[in-house]
């Protein structure tokens, strides 16, 4: 196929499937139209075979990883960790929003580094409203906390997010090295985050209820689920520091909650299965495809020109806003896998530049991030609606204000850590 012919369905291939990634028509799952398209490609003659099996192995590690972590996520809720964490919400805020907000903006911190955004959007969500129900407060800060916080929470580590996960793999650093260069600007962007929304959200904030938070038995802690997940953490940087794959480390925190829920008799093998999310996995490996189709027809090039080069201040905001933009435009996913490969050659400052665009540039659209859709379909399923604008003017307050922060103190634990 010639050059434009191919780039031309590359594009619409692509917006295709984005488009039904975010429309998902009658819940069907995104990768019923992503995989069709991906062979597509290949049919055609749109990307080489050789090419297409090249995208599908680098990614393939990265999927797994991604399952593992999903499992883990789900199962730590089997074990009641997400309940714990709404009843210690309620009884901490004792009915003051301000309290309560900081309380999700702590929970989702934590939990979307450690078990993934999925876990907070998926899992985290209902229990926010479920607390800020019983709490008597409105509702609506704290669960645009839990999208944003998706997004923006996700940067501290590899296992984090998927697009931390390609980034990881793009940057040749070690986990621990990761973490450490990601924990500050982590911190800036999340106190940024904070500091947007009690503004942002003061007058919902200062209808307080005195008196009305849970006042009942202390929670139980699922102290199982917790010694695992603190074991999975320590197997992440044991494995790397030893030259193995962290996604060891998942797999192994996964068997073990889904073993214990399997031999307790609180799980199925298909249960299982459906929790590591089968047809998202191969929806991300399709999608890879169409993405490597694109920039194999031209699109590589075009960014090429307008990426920034260098490590220095001026360049790595360049390449945060860059990604920003695109995350914007194309989704996150595409985003990162479209410029990955453009910012590697500048070192592991630049591809973590990356990372903090696509990673809070999501928060200004609902198309940002796939976190996001999925957060939107949640909260109207709990008959709470979601203003565009609203939502917009949220994200031109945020988005800047946290990936600024956020690249300024990149760029320090850059001079500071090094590479």
């Amino acid at each position: 196929m010639n050059t434009p012919l191919a780039e031309t369905l590359s594009v619409l291939l692509l917006a295709a499937v984005l488009a039904w990634a975010v429309i998902r028509p009658r819940g069907w799952p995104e990768a019923v139209l992503a995989v069709p398209a991906a062979g597509v490609v290949v049919a055609t003659g749109a990307i080489s075979l050789d090419h297409a099996r090249a995208e599908a192995e680098q990614l393939g590690p990265v999927v797994g990883f991604l399952a593992a972590v999903l499992v883990l996520a789900h199962f730590c809720d089997v074990e009641g960790l997400f309940q714990a964490c709404g009843a210690w919400m309620a009884r901490w805020s004792g009915g003051r929003p301000v309290r309560l907000l900081t309380a999700v903006f702590a929970l989702a911190s934590v939990i979307t580094a450690v078990l993934s955004l999925d876990a907070t959007v998926v899992l985290l969500t209902p229990v926010v409203f479920a607390t800020a129900a019983r709490s008597g407060v409105r509702a609506k800060p704290h669960v645009y906390a839990c999208t944003h916080l998706s997004n923006t929470a996700s940067l501290l580590l590899p296992v984090s997010n998927l697009t931390n996960l390609l980034a990881f793999a793009a940057s040749g650093l070690s986990f621990t090295r990761f973490a450490a260069l990601m924990v500050l600007p982590w911190l800036v962007a999340i106190g940024a985050e904070y500091l947007v929304f009690r503004r942002f959200f003061a007058r919902d904030l200062s209808s307080a209820a005195p008196g009305s938070g849970d006042s009942g038995e202390p929670p139980r802690l699922p102290v199982f689920a917790l010694a695992t997940v603190a074991c999975t953490l320590a197997g992440f940087v044991l494995t790397s520091a030893v030259g193995v794959d962290p996604a060891w480390a998942a797999c192994a925190g996964a068997l073990v909650l889904a073993g214990r829920a399997l031999l307790r008799r609180r799980a199925t093998p298909l249960t299982v299965v459906k929790a590591a999310a089968p047809a998202f996995l191969a929806f991300v490996l399709a999608l890879g495809i169409v993405v490597r189709a694109v920039v194999d027809n031209g699109l590589a090039d075009a960014l090429g020109h307008v990426l920034p080069g260098g490590t220095g201040l001026p360049a790595l905001l360049g390449v945060a806003a860059l990604a920003a933009v695109l995350a914007n435009i194309v989704n996150n996913l595409p985003a990162v896998l479209v410029l990955l490969p453009l910012a590697a050659p500048a070192g592991p400052g630049a591809v973590l530049a990356v990372l903090l665009g696509v990673n809070i540039g999501p928060n200004l659209t609902y198309a940002g991030s796939l976190a996001t859709l999925l957060w939107r379909r949640i909260v109207h399923q709990h008959d709470h609606g979601v203003d565009l604008g609203e939502f917009t003017r949220l994200g031109l307050l945020a988005v800047p204000t946290a990936l600024c922060a956020a690249v300024v103190a990149l760029w320090g634990a850059l001079q500071v850590v090094g590479v």
